[in-house]
């Protein structure tokens, strides 16, 4: 699961769920499949891939830089916001059912979202994996309907539960396929502080739902 570049590194010590982890997330069962809408959530562009440069920043973003920033011990996340997008959730732990797929959010919160508790915790070392709903099947939006929207430079901010802020800057939203998704890429580690924010995506069917994810992947660049 190496985090969007050619680097590899040891493997996240959540390593015997990921593959599961990965099937559970792309094929919508945890993230709701079966919207009533006709309007799609937006889709990031192939500009904000990791193989188009950055823009300037402008507005909710921050360059994401050469600033060496100390990773933070472990403490749990209690609050996400983007607010670029308007996103201020709450944060819930998520586990692993019995057949080790993960636990979704409650379906009637829409505007929770999720951390995967058996990894690592935003700001530390490793790469914190947090996921939420797009919509839901009566068609309301979920905390990560704007996803899609979210651009190369963005922050996000959570709040932790040892009163520390982890800022983090937005690297590269990507979409991908349930059939091919990068699993190594998503959830892999490099040494350093990364956080993921998953959601559905790609293309949409009223039998099968959402085909794929969009994944935003960002870096560590500030502490408060």
């Amino acid at each position: 699961m190496a985090p969007g570049h050619e680097t590899r590194a040891p493997a996240p010590p959540y390593t015997p769920s990921v593959k599961l982890l990965a099937w559970t997330l792309v094929t919508g069962t945890l993230l709701v499949t079966g919207a009533l809408h006709d309007g799609r959530p937006p889709q990031p562009s192939t500009g904000q891939a990791f193989s188009t440069p950055a823009a300037p920043a402008v507005g909710h973003t921050a360059r994401a830089a050469d600033s060496a920033v100390r990773p933070l011990r472990p403490s749990p996340p209690l609050r996400l916001r983007i607010p670029a997008i308007g996103v201020d959730a709450p944060v819930s732990r998520l586990g692993l059912d019995a057949s080790g797929a993960l636990q979704p959010p409650p379906a009637d919160r829409p505007n929770l979202a999720g951390w995967y508790g058996g990894g690592t915790s935003p700001g530390s070392v490793g790469t914190a994996v947090t996921t939420g709903h797009v919509d839901l099947p009566t068609g309301e939006p979920g905390v990560f309907y704007g996803l899609g929207s979210v651009v190369k430079g963005m922050t996000i901010e959570i709040d932790r539960a040892d009163r520390r802020t982890a800022v983090f800057t937005v690297g590269a939203v990507e979409v991908y396929d349930k059939e091919r998704f990068p699993d190594d890429k998503v959830y892999g580690s490099v040494g350093r502080a990364e956080l993921r924010v998953i959601t559905c995506g790609g293309g949409y069917t009223r039998g099968n739902g959402y085909q794929g994810n969009v994944v935003v992947y960002a870096t560590l660049t500030a502490v408060r």
